[in-house]
């Protein structure tokens, strides 16, 4: 209280209270309703302070407000600010943010098919269209000041992550930076390199969230609390959780039940359908179906709501489910006022389209107050989306986890259907990182008191597993910085390839792996602290024990390799035996479960083909069926048969005989008992071990008699001391070879690249050649073979719509890979065109085989995928939506996003193709305009 201060307390005070309000942030914070929390008011001050900042926080806690705290110090001080987002939505998002704050004049938008403004001193724009204006030089980077990189944890994307760290290293010294990252356990890691190749730079983590979230798990009628109600629900304190008792006794309970075996009717398991039915008889528990769930949260007033599928399909299934249950969840009044939105935001859209793209459904779920969002959507519906859910006139979506990156839709509660989902190639489990990311979107500050999460119940849900996903609030954020054909040229274009090397060794992957071999190192440390005590262990006085442990080994490893070589001789001899074998030949089984007299019923010897039981195939040898003398008929393997095995006798298999019929077994049987019950098998004869001829070990036992250290009464001591040594070397040297690969591996990668593209003559000489300009103007995955294209002149010649059908094989690929399935591609010169692009990768993959950069490790050129290449044709053709959208089998939404992407390569080659004598730069132009029409090209401002 002011009256308790001394006068020099109440100086002092009023003297701090002046000089804030004489800061940029003063102004800056009267422009909210609201007082910022600590960690903006600090990362505030830090910018003003001249400062780099990089802000980690939850999702939905506000660390936007950080970014545009550097817009405000950027029109205060007259400086330029840009705004990059990883993805076209959030650009659009923050684009109508800040236009509603400074005007139209002061804001900019640029993404990869849009331009708005484009030298106002605050543009918004994709990380993608900054850096190519890194390496470009544009001028558009004049005067400027800061730029915010928000979703930087989006440089841990395989695919697209590297276009961050291009962003960081190369921006001026001069512009200050301000990343903006969900919360992770390294960012002091993260926050150390941002302080290396930036300049001072404050960490500021912040792990509470703004509305607490509570965690639930929903099985049958009741709704679990996932942790105990006492504990620290709110994700505010450090107080250890619990898990539930009553949900850990229900799911040991559940999770014990079995299934009745008579559920697998003739090997085939019964419908989901049936199952489930049954399911729910013999239990006491069901996950609720998804009209049952949010008429329930609706009852527990827990609306908005978004249910996160890992499936298109699902999501748009689960909105028909709600509507076929009669669903409602808008008045009358929330009726009108959606479909007078909906009208007004697609009044463009042709009549014809509408019902193409499943308008009248869309918009009755809408009015209803149920819609969808995923990818798949055209993306002025999933804007529309937004916007009302937003408006509180949408209260359950059903979406993928794209919803997640970023968008600000948040809710009331968050419900996860499944844990697992599919990650391009196979189920995984979601990780924390992923959980967090989905579960933020709960708890809207300024709205809800609270947040919820809810987990439907699945048979085998583990609630142990689950707390430690809602518990571990952190993930780590790791590198996929990967060198390219354009950054290699463009690198070298701007500062020689020496300093170009040296600038991608200041790579955060290259300082993750630096650290990780610093603790690497440490270890080799130790271990030859340990050699050197395990070396005087093994001292002898009678001469140099290092030498006659050397020799012993050397014995032991010659006689393992002879003792292996003999075991395959015999395993190859007894393969060969095994081919010799005919129906009808009683053999003896020398070992194994089914040891003794044995008749061939089938010799299984045709490789690769399937025989009569279901799913076998000869991988491993012959793997004979045979009759025991006991009745069984059995598949044998090669591992019974450790000894050649030759047939005793032969007898004839009854045309009659059924091996699934146990009379028909048992006839066979004692016949075979009968006819070769009395033979004694004759016992193999131990072959004589080829150690006992061998040069090599009869030298190496001389030298050992012959040794001093052989006669010394220590002898066995001093070898325990040695075959420690000699592991301890073993390990040790292991440990340097991973030192040796860690160790400068991004510049490595960048010099086996500039050798390829040398040999191109993309690069001569450490200088950039004509052919090396045009690449540096070729930006994305396949960036190499659109120049070599380019050069090759595949694409002269070509229409506009033809030359839309090859571009598209550099940017498409699809969802899943169907190579039984050609596709379908234009004739004349767009299929000659396409076949020629196929064979220039060919050259290229070679090149990159024999100069060993490798795909797998994410530097290359993936093969082109030819599935767009009729529907780009088709569209850019001017035939409708309707009939390109059914013949392409393809949601609205992906072909709007393929169509942009080719759009945005298309721009590129007009730009880098030859001006003179050549057709592509024009036909490109045009193919251009001829794709961007209809519902490509309206679809919102980016």
């Amino acid at each position: 209280m002011t009256e308790d201060l001394t006068p020099a307390e109440a100086y002092a005070a009023a003297l701090a209270r002046n000089a804030e309000r004489a800061t940029a942030l003063a102004p800056f914070r009267e422009m909210y309703d609201f007082d910022l929390d600590p960690f903006q008011i600090e990362a505030c001050k830090a910018l003003e302070a001249g400062k780099g900042v990089l802000v980690a926080a939850p999702t939905g806690s506000g660390k936007t407000i950080v970014g545009e705290f550097a817009v405000h110090l950027a029109l205060t001080q007259g400086r330029k600010c840009f705004y990059t987002t990883p993805i076209k939505a959030l650009s659009n998002q923050k684009y109508a943010d800040l236009v509603k704050r400074y005007g139209p004049d002061k804001v900019g938008l640029l993404t990869g098919d849009n331009s708005v403004n484009g030298d106002a001193p605050i543009v918004v724009m994709t990380t993608e269209v900054l850096r190519n204006m890194l390496y470009a030089g544009s001028q558009a980077l004049s005067g400027l000041g800061y730029v915010v990189m928000d979703e930087v944890h989006y440089l841990s994307d395989r695919f697209r992550g590297a276009v961050w760290e291009e962003v960081i290293i190369h921006l001026p010294e001069s512009v200050t930076l301000v990343s903006l990252s969900a919360t992770v356990s390294n960012a002091e890691e993260f926050g150390d390199w941002l302080d290396t190749v930036r300049g001072d730079t404050e960490v500021i983590v912040s792990e509470s969230r703004p509305v607490p979230l509570w965690q639930h798990v929903l099985a049958g009628r009741r709704m679990y609390d996932l942790f105990e109600e006492e504990t620290d629900h709110g994700g505010r304190g450090a107080s250890r959780r619990e898990v539930n008792p009553d949900l850990l006794r229900l799911a040991r309970t559940e999770n014990t039940r079995t299934y009745n075996p008579r559920d697998r009717r003739r090997g085939k398991m019964i419908r989901e359908a049936d199952r489930e039915r049954e399911r729910r008889q013999r239990s006491r528990i069901w996950t609720p179906g998804r009209p049952e769930v949010i008429e329930r949260l609706d009852a527990e007033g827990l609306l908005p709501a978004i249910t996160f599928i890992f499936s298109r399909a699902a999501c748009e299934a689960a909105v028909q489910q709600c509507l076929y249950a009669g669903l409602r969840l808008n008045n009358d009044e929330g009726r009108l006022r959606v479909r007078e939105i909906v009208e007004a935001r697609t009044a463009s859209i042709p009549t014809e389209d509408l019902h193409v793209l499943g308008y009248y459904e869309w918009l009755e779920a809408l009015e209803r107050g149920i819609a969808a969002h995923h990818a798949g959507m055209l993306p002025t519906f999933k804007e529309v989306v937004e916007e009302l859910f937003v408006r509180g006139l949408v209260k359950a979506v059903f979406a993928t986890e794209t919803l997640a990156l970023g968008i600000n839709m948040p809710a009331r509660t968050v419900i996860l259907e499944k844990l697992v989902k599919w990650n391009g190639e196979q189920h995984a489990d979601i990780t924390p990182g992923e959980y967090t990311q989905l579960t933020g979107r709960a708890g809207r500050r300024g709205i809800d008191v609270e947040g919820h999460a809810v987990v439907l119940w699945q048979r085998g849900l583990d609630p142990e597993h689950l707390a430690g996903l809602a518990g571990t609030r952190t993930y780590p954020l790791r590198s996929s910085f990967k060198p390219s054909y354009n950054m290699a040229v463009n690198l070298v274009d701007q500062f020689g390839r020496h300093r170009s090397r040296e600038l991608l060794e200041t790579s955060f992957a290259q300082f993750q792996a630096d650290r990780s071999v610093v603790g690497i190192s440490r270890q080799v440390q130790k271990n030859e602290e340990g050699l050197d005590g395990y070396r005087e262990g093994m001292t002898c006085h009678l001469g140099d024990f290092e030498e006659y442990a050397r020799l012993r080994r050397d014995l032991k490893d010659r006689e393992t390799e002879l003792a292996k070589q003999g075991a395959a001789q015999r395993r190859a001899q007894a393969a060969g035996s095994l081919e010799k074998l005919k129906p009808g030949d009683v053999i003896h089984v020398p070992t194994g479960k089914f040891a003794g007299l044995a008749l061939v019923l089938d010799p299984g010897i045709p490789a690769g083909r399937t025989n009569g039981h279901r799913g076998f195939e000869h991988h491993d040898g012959p793997r004979p069926l045979v009759l025991t003398a006991e009745r069984q008929v059995k598949r044998l393997a090669s591992i019974d048969f450790p000894v050649p095995v030759e047939a005793l006798e032969r007898m004839r298999i009854p045309k009659s005989f059924n091996p699934r019929s146990p009379q028909s077994r048992r006839d066979l049987a004692s016949a075979l008992r009968s006819k070769a019950g009395h033979i004694n098998p004759e016992r193999h004869h131990k072959q004589r071990a080829a150690a006992a001829d061998d040069r090599e070990i009869a030298r190496l036992r001389t030298e050992i008699r012959a040794h001093p250290c052989h006669g010394c009464d220590e002898r066995e001591d001093h070898a325990r001391w040695a075959e420690r040594y000699h592991r301890l070397q073993r390990d040790t040297q292991q440990l340097e070879r991973r030192i040796e690969g860690r160790t400068n591996t991004i510049a490595r990668t960048f010099d086996r690249i500039v050798a390829l593209l040398t040999e191109l003559d993309y690069l001569r000489g450490g200088e950039v050649t004509e052919n090396g300009k045009r690449l540096a103007r070729l930006y994305g995955e396949l960036d190499l073979l659109a120049s070599e294209c380019l050069r090759d002149g595949v694409w002269e010649g070509l229409t506009p719509a033809e030359l839309a059908a090859c571009v598209s094989a550099l940017v498409f690929e699809a969802r899943q890979s169907d190579d039984a399935v050609a596709p379908k591609l234009p004739a004349g010169n767009a299929k000659t065109a396409l076949g020629e692009m196929v064979r220039i990768w060919g050259r290229l993959d070679a090149l990159e085989e024999e100069f060993k950069i490798n795909q797998a490790e994410g530097v290359g050129q993936r093969e082109p995928d030819l599935g767009f290449a009729w529907a780009a044709h088709q569209w850019a053709s001017d035939k409708s939506l309707d009939e390109v959208l059914r013949e392409a089998e393809m949601p609205a939404g992906d072909f709007v996003r393929w169509c942009k992407q080719v759009i945005d390569v298309l721009g590129q080659i007009a730009a880098a193709a030859p001006k003179e004598n050549s057709t592509v730069s024009k036909n490109a132009r045009k193919a251009v305009d001829a794709l961007l029409r209809g519902v490509v090209a309206y679809s919102s401002v980016g």
